[in-house]
């Protein structure tokens, strides 16, 4: 029924519809504040469901606050605050989600790519890349909205749910979980705004109040008044803005911050910017024209095999030096381990990295991270002992039985059409 505000939802919610939602809970997460894990919760998995879900109907449960800890960002000179809510609140939640998720996926426009079933970050990249090469390069603007879920306005997030859900039980779950404080370093706060980072319901949120903050804005009311082309491609809160023409792309520059502003959110001043990415000459040498990072990579122009201009990814230098200094730091934490158990460890750490960054033209940014673990794995294997060193050709040794993985290409997309 879409445009609709439906006023029952949660009678979808059954015993059944709560075993889904333990099925897809993370099982190896950590635990909120009360220590509970899934391991406990699963010896009397459909009592503890049904008490759930008993109380959760009736209004008398409550939501209890999430524990708030702290993981690098970006080149790991800043943090981002995680919200571990416990178990319980992920289970409901999950489920909340999942009736929730029924409702928006048909309101939800193709420009938008986070976390959604059966949208990834790679088709969000390879259709940005698809929509600049066939405009032949433009204008970009490179958004980065300030702490945005530390910001989402509680206020008009309920007065956009409320646009399509009116079902009071679910819109109560919705405001306990909005309410129910932070516990940090043992003081309890209680924000009025912003959504915990971490949080089961978060992404979701944060697609239905940017859904209508950006997604609508852009089809229903910017793309008609502009002269030229302009297309919108969002992750989450990341996203970025392409134009084919300078004057709309400083029109809407200029306008989106009184956009957000509305909203309650803030444009980053430093981290936003409006540069211009257009095709170089054909018989142009090399390109200087900017580049821009979008979810890791660095995209760029560059020639290809046959000469032709095309649009081209590597991994940005703060996700890499960001993904080697955490390995420094578990090869440091974990030399005295078996070498058997960190090369097992490490090879998962080295292919989860492939399977994300291994997209066609970057090659060379994974065999860097190859070269730069193999260095740190040395080095600190180096300082195991005082008597035993680890030299090169002793390394050389013990890699022939523990070899670490090579980066490989993953993602291979067809090649664009010659520009």
């Amino acid at each position: 029924m879409p445009g609709v505000a439906l006023n029952n939802l949660t009678h979808n919610i059954d015993l059944p519809w709560m075993r889904e939602a333990w099925r897809r809970t993370r099982k190896d997460a950590a635990p909120g504040l009360d220590g509970t894990t899934a391991q406990e919760y699963a010896r009397n998995l459909d009592t503890n469901l049904k008490d759930l879900l008993d109380r959760a109907k009736s209004l008398r449960y409550q939501a209890p606050p999430v524990r708030r800890v702290y993981i690098p960002k970006g080149d790991g000179k800043e943090t981002r605050p995680i919200g571990i809510p416990t178990l319980e609140d992920r289970i409901l939640q999950c489920a909340a989600a999942m009736v929730l998720e029924a409702v928006y996926e048909q309101d939800f426009m193709p420009c938008s790519y986070g976390f959604r079933p059966g949208r990834s970050a790679h088709q969000a990249l390879e259709a940005l890349r698809n929509g600049v090469m066939e405009m032949g390069g433009g204008w970009v603007i490179d958004v980065d909205i300030r702490r945005f879920f530390d910001t989402l306005d509680h206020d008009h997030l309920r007065t956009i749910l409320s646009q399509r859900v009116r079902d009071g039980i679910l819109l109560r779950w919705i405001g306990k979980w909005l309410h129910a404080g932070v516990m940090e370093s043992g003081q309890l706060t209680f924000p009025d705004a912003g959504t915990p980072q971490g949080g089961v319901i978060s992404p979701l949120l944060a697609n239905v109040y940017l859904h209508e903050v950006l997604d609508t804005w852009v089809e229903r009311m910017v793309k008609p008044v502009l002269r030229g082309k302009v297309f919108l491609i969002r992750y989450a809160d990341d996203f970025v803005l392409v134009f084919s023409r300078e004057d709309d792309a400083r029109r809407v520059y200029e306008t989106l911050p009184k956009r957000t502003t509305k909203y309650g959110l803030t444009i980053h001043p430093e981290k936003t910017r409006l540069l211009a990415f257009r095709r170089p000459p054909r018989n142009a040498e090399r390109s200087d024209e900017g580049s821009f990072n979008f979810l890791g990579f660095t995209h760029y122009w560059a020639r290809s095999r046959r000469g032709a201009w095309v649009v081209k990814w590597s991994t940005s230098k703060d996700r890499l030096t960001r993904s080697l200094k955490r390995i420094r730091q578990w090869c440091r934490a974990h030399r005295h381990d078996p070498i058997e158990k960190q090369h097992r460890q490490l090879s998962i750490k080295m292919r989860g990295h492939y399977n994300y960054f291994g997209v066609t033209h970057n090659l060379r940014r994974l065999d860097e991270f190859f070269v730069q673990v193999r260095r740190s794995w040395r080095f600190w294997l180096n300082r195991r002992s005082q008597n035993a060193k680890m030299t090169w050709e002793r390394f050389a040794q013990l890699e022939l039985r523990w070899p670490l993985p090579r980066g490989r290409i993953v993602h291979c997309y067809s090649r664009p059409a010659a520009t």
